[in-house]
Protein backbone atom coordinates (compact mmCIF):
# COMPACT_ATOMS: atom_id res chain seq x y z
CA UNK A 1 0.00 0.00 0.00
CA UNK A 2 1.14 3.00 -1.04
CA UNK A 3 1.04 6.29 1.29
CA UNK A 4 -1.33 7.84 -1.14
CA UNK A 5 -3.86 4.71 -0.54
CA UNK A 6 -3.40 4.60 3.17
CA UNK A 7 -6.71 5.72 4.57
CA UNK A 8 -6.63 8.96 6.68
CA UNK A 9 -6.61 8.34 10.08
CA UNK A 10 -10.11 9.19 11.34
CA UNK A 11 -11.20 7.17 8.09
CA UNK A 12 -9.14 3.78 10.00
CA UNK A 13 -10.55 5.21 13.34
CA UNK A 14 -13.96 4.82 11.80
CA UNK A 15 -13.40 2.00 10.44
CA UNK A 16 -12.36 0.29 13.63
CA UNK A 17 -15.25 1.66 15.97
CA UNK A 18 -17.58 0.52 13.46
CA UNK A 19 -16.01 -2.94 13.26
CA UNK A 20 -15.92 -2.84 17.04
CA UNK A 21 -19.68 -1.80 17.46
CA UNK A 22 -20.68 -5.01 14.92
CA UNK A 23 -19.16 -7.71 17.20
CA UNK A 24 -20.48 -6.29 20.25
CA UNK A 25 -23.63 -6.41 18.63
CA UNK A 26 -22.90 -9.92 17.42
CA UNK A 27 -21.73 -10.77 21.03
CA UNK A 28 -24.70 -8.95 22.81
CA UNK A 29 -27.24 -11.66 20.78
CA UNK A 30 -25.18 -14.30 21.50
CA UNK A 31 -24.94 -13.40 25.62
CA UNK A 32 -27.94 -11.62 26.09
CA UNK A 33 -28.15 -9.82 29.85
CA UNK A 34 -29.13 -12.47 31.79
CA UNK A 35 -31.59 -10.35 34.53
CA UNK A 36 -32.71 -7.21 34.81
CA UNK A 37 -32.76 -7.79 38.66
CA UNK A 38 -29.96 -7.01 40.83
CA UNK A 39 -26.90 -6.30 39.51
CA UNK A 40 -23.98 -8.56 38.84
CA UNK A 41 -25.47 -11.38 40.40
CA UNK A 42 -26.62 -14.50 39.11
CA UNK A 43 -28.84 -17.02 40.28
CA UNK A 44 -26.98 -20.34 39.23
CA UNK A 45 -23.22 -19.12 40.59
CA UNK A 46 -24.44 -16.20 42.79
CA UNK A 47 -21.39 -14.42 40.82
CA UNK A 48 -20.81 -12.21 37.95
CA UNK A 49 -20.38 -13.17 34.50
CA UNK A 50 -17.31 -11.88 32.84
CA UNK A 51 -19.40 -11.60 29.55
CA UNK A 52 -21.95 -9.08 31.15
CA UNK A 53 -18.90 -6.88 32.02
CA UNK A 54 -17.34 -7.10 28.81
CA UNK A 55 -20.64 -6.78 26.72
CA UNK A 56 -21.12 -3.40 29.38
CA UNK A 57 -24.33 -4.72 30.52
CA UNK A 58 -23.24 -4.64 34.05
CA UNK A 59 -19.95 -2.43 36.00
CA UNK A 60 -17.94 -4.85 37.13
CA UNK A 61 -18.16 -5.50 41.02
CA UNK A 62 -15.83 -6.57 43.79
CA UNK A 63 -15.64 -9.72 43.46
CA UNK A 64 -14.97 -10.20 39.96
CA UNK A 65 -12.04 -7.75 40.38
CA UNK A 66 -10.71 -9.22 43.31
CA UNK A 67 -10.92 -12.73 41.10
CA UNK A 68 -9.05 -10.98 38.40
CA UNK A 69 -6.32 -9.58 40.24
CA UNK A 70 -6.25 -12.68 42.05
CA UNK A 71 -5.32 -14.64 38.99
CA UNK A 72 -3.06 -11.99 37.50
CA UNK A 73 -0.66 -13.34 40.60
CA UNK A 74 -0.41 -16.80 40.40
CA UNK A 75 2.27 -18.10 38.23
CA UNK A 76 2.37 -19.57 34.47
CA UNK A 77 2.09 -23.07 34.33
CA UNK A 78 5.26 -24.87 33.14
CA UNK A 79 5.45 -26.93 30.18
CA UNK A 80 5.76 -30.13 31.84
CA UNK A 81 2.24 -29.51 33.94
CA UNK A 82 0.66 -28.08 30.71
CA UNK A 83 1.96 -31.25 28.83
CA UNK A 84 0.77 -33.74 31.98
CA UNK A 85 -2.81 -31.90 32.01
CA UNK A 86 -3.52 -32.15 28.14
CA UNK A 87 -2.24 -36.40 28.40
CA UNK A 88 -4.87 -36.36 31.80
CA UNK A 89 -7.80 -34.30 29.68
CA UNK A 90 -8.31 -37.11 27.35
CA UNK A 91 -9.73 -34.29 24.63
CA UNK A 92 -13.22 -34.37 23.20
CA UNK A 93 -13.46 -38.64 23.34
CA UNK A 94 -12.93 -38.32 26.93
CA UNK A 95 -10.46 -41.22 26.40
CA UNK A 96 -7.35 -40.23 28.01
CA UNK A 97 -5.37 -42.84 25.61
CA UNK A 98 -5.60 -40.73 22.57
CA UNK A 99 -5.17 -36.88 23.74
CA UNK A 100 -6.13 -34.38 21.40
Amino acid sequence: MTASQTPASNDFVRWVEEKSEAVMADLADKFPPATSGVEAIHAETSTQRIEEVLLGHEPPDDALLEELAALEEVPPLSDEELSRQALEAGGGDADPGTPE
